[in-house]
């Protein structure tokens, strides 16, 4: 206990080359001009909160013990500070988590500082699902979050790659994401309304417009009683503007 100690309450000056990135790290977007405004600021003050990493011993080829840490939280510090040219960096080491424990610090750590983008979220909380088999609740009671946000998070995995790729990319917002869900079970106007979205850069409001017509229409297929001057008119009104149009009857 006395060793544990130790290490969870001291700060350790570490070799960056010997610290290896967290396996269940959930952030895969790092944005080049703020890891270098990050080193900069390395570079003139020193790194004012400690990396966590956790102790790895591994046998060497003579039979021999080195020792290599594995990181659990602060990989933007740790390649903002290899840009830098720092050859060590402080630490907390942890002793004794297992692979469930460092991946909980690791999500846990992004979510506090809001660094994970929706799609790393989902993703991370999928893996909660997948690998450790938690329920959204359970997930939702490790994050200080409710089950429909844990829920909420995940179904943005339902749409398609190219359509995730874009709001990583940031060529969509997340906003845009909610009227593409409505058309989850239409994937040729799901495309379209998203080509829309990115060609001609209109706002998540008027994307909601386009979606909520796109399901009144699928309902309206099946209402006989419409009245064909205002489908007429509609038409025509397409036609004339070039976008979709919807009259309704008051």
């Amino acid at each position: 206990v006395s060793m544990s100690n130790l290490y969870s309450n001291s700060i350790f000056w570490i070799d960056v080359d010997k610290i290896h990135p967290n396996p269940y790290q959930p952030r895969r977007e790092f944005e080049n001009d703020k890891l270098q405004d990050l080193a900069n600021s390395i570079r003139m003050y020193g790194i004012l909160q400690p990396l966590t990493v956790s102790r790895v011993e591994k046998m060497k080829d003579d039979g021999g013990m080195v020792t290599d840490y594995e990181l659990i939280a602060g990989e933007r510090r740790l390649r903002a500070s290899k840009i830098a040219g720092l050859t060590q960096v402080p630490c907390v080491v942890r002793v004794g988590d297992d692979s469930l424990m460092k991946m909980e610090l690791a999500i846990i750590e992004n979510l506090q500082r809001e660094d994970l983008n929706s799609i790393e979220r989902a993703r991370a909380f999928q893996r909660f699902v997948t690998e450790f088999k938690y329920t959204h609740a359970q997930i939702g009671a490790k994050m200080g979050k409710s089950r429909e946000y844990v829920s909420n998070s995940l179904r943005i995995l339902q749409l398609p790659e190219n359509i995730l790729t874009a709001l990583s990319e940031g060529k969509i917002s997340e906003g845009h994401t909610r009227p593409l869900m409505m058309l989850i079970d239409r994937p040729e106007e799901q495309d379209v309304l998203f080509k829309e979205i990115v060609f001609k850069k209109i706002s998540v409001r008027e994307a909601e417009r386009i979606a909520r017509k796109i399901a009144v229409e699928r309902i309206r297929k099946f209402e006989p009683t419409d009245d064909p001057e205002i489908i007429e008119m509609e038409e025509l009104l397409q036609e004339t503007f070039g976008t979709r149009v919807h009259i309704d009857r008051k």
